[in-house]
């Protein structure tokens, strides 16, 4: 079990007993059944009969439709079932009913990371951080939420509160790097890249962050040495071919790269980011078939992919096929509304189409855009850093 997951696991069983504890017992019959059957619900949920818990708590709410507490305990169980939807309903009736009761805002953070909504998950995050600066957990994961959404002057000023406490953890530091070094923290991006080699053991764990941290770096050979490392002493360690494939693509090795990502894919089938990155090779070979399968392979994993849909988009307007572009691009402006690459790749579409005045304003929604230098940090399709899921994943 990872570390992040134990940590997520701690969190949502800490929340379960401190909306035990709110409770206040009533003289009522009515509320002294339902006392009873929240603590039925209680008993049932620590021993992970999530079902019998479930089913005590919705009695509960029969009983007391305004406790709060028995919705906080829904949106555990449902957080535990990783129904994140169902969680964060749940979970915004507990706050808006029980705003005192601890724990839930960071759950609600939790559920929007879970659901990569990294954005949503900043304000409930910056909240409990705000109301408690000691919260390491939910301090870790506002810095990674504004990491993923490119605020890395705001994630290193998060993230280094936590030297002390965490600059033994290589993920840590591997993320303060990326921090740091996004934001032209040159002396905090090379203190944690020195306390990295620093505390580094020769472990595929290792050489496999110190190669992402090199990537990070664009110090492209010495990523792909230690990656390989990591590859030759376990090579069935979760990401090491998906990052040795970004090290080859980023070197133009798109054969070695291709390979890398196959061989992910077997391992991780489910690893939207795989597909993705596949598209990006057979779209340099002009290879649109298996591009095109590539791209909706990762968009059936995620989506959110703006990439896949542009990479799409591109296949089709090369196939003359306009209407079937625009269309992509119309489902990535939902994502990227402010991608001047999108608005650009539209306005020609519609030219194609014979749409000229649509075609006019489009291009000067592009060049806005660019004049704003908008465009400029969002067209990389959340690429700005090295894509890096085993941070989505795994949380510490």
């Amino acid at each position: 079990m990872s570390r992040g997951f134990r940590i997520f696991l701690i969190a949502i069983a800490c929340l379960a007993t401190f909306v035990s504890r709110a409770q206040t017992p009533a003289a009522t019959p009515a509320q002294t059944s339902a006392a009873r059957l929240f603590q039925d619900g209680q008993r049932a949920l620590q021993s992970g009969d999530l079902d019998a818990a479930q089913q005590a708590f919705r009695q509960v709410l029969k009983a007391d439709p305004r406790s709060g507490a028995a919705y906080a305990n829904l949106g555990v169980i449902a957080m535990r079932r990783k129904d994140w939807d169902a969680a964060r309903a749940d979970l915004d009736k507990a706050e808006r009913l029980s705003p005192q009761l601890p724990g839930i805002r960071l759950n609600i953070g939790l559920v929007e990371f879970r659901r990569e909504n990294y954005a949503a998950a900043i304000p409930p995050l910056e909240r409990v951080v705000q109301e408690d600066p000691s919260s390491q957990q939910a301090r870790y994961l506002l810095g990674l939420c504004q990491v993923f959404t490119d605020r890395f002057s705001d994630a290193a000023r998060t993230l280094t509160p936590l030297w002390d406490q965490q600059s033994s953890d290589v993920m840590y530091l591997y993320v303060l790097g990326i921090a740091a070094n996004k934001s032209g923290e040159t002396e905090l991006d090379e203190k944690a890249m020195n306390r990295l080699l620093e505390i580094g053991k020769d472990t595929p764990e290792f050489h496999i962050i110190l190669g992402k941290a090199y990537l990070q770096h664009r110090e492209y050979d010495s990523a792909i040495s230690e990656l390989q490392k990591a590859g030759q002493a376990n090579p069935r360690l979760p990401f090491v071919h998906f990052d040795l494939g970004l090290a080859y693509l980023s070197i133009d090795e798109n054969e070695k790269a291709q390979q890398q990502f196959l061989q992910d894919i077997a391992l991780e089938p489910d690893l939207a980011d795989n597909y993705y990155q596949l598209g990006v090779v057979y779209s340099r070979a002009q290879d649109d078939v298996r591009a095109k399968s590539a791209f909706e392979e990762a968009l059936k994993r995620d989506p959110r992919r703006a990439g896949a849909l542009f990479g799409l988009g591109k296949i089709y307007q090369r196939q003359e096929k306009y209407d079937l572009a625009l269309k992509k691009m119309d489902e990535a402006l939902l994502i990227v509304p402010d991608s001047g690459k999108v608005h650009i790749l539209r306005a020609q579409l519609l030219q194609k189409l014979d749409r000229r005045e649509e075609s006019r304003a489009e291009f000067q929604k592009a060049q806005t855009l660019l004049d704003a230098a908008l465009s400029k940090d969002r067209d990389e399709w959340g690429e700005k850093m090295v894509p890096s899921p085993e941070l989505k994943q795994s949380p510490n």
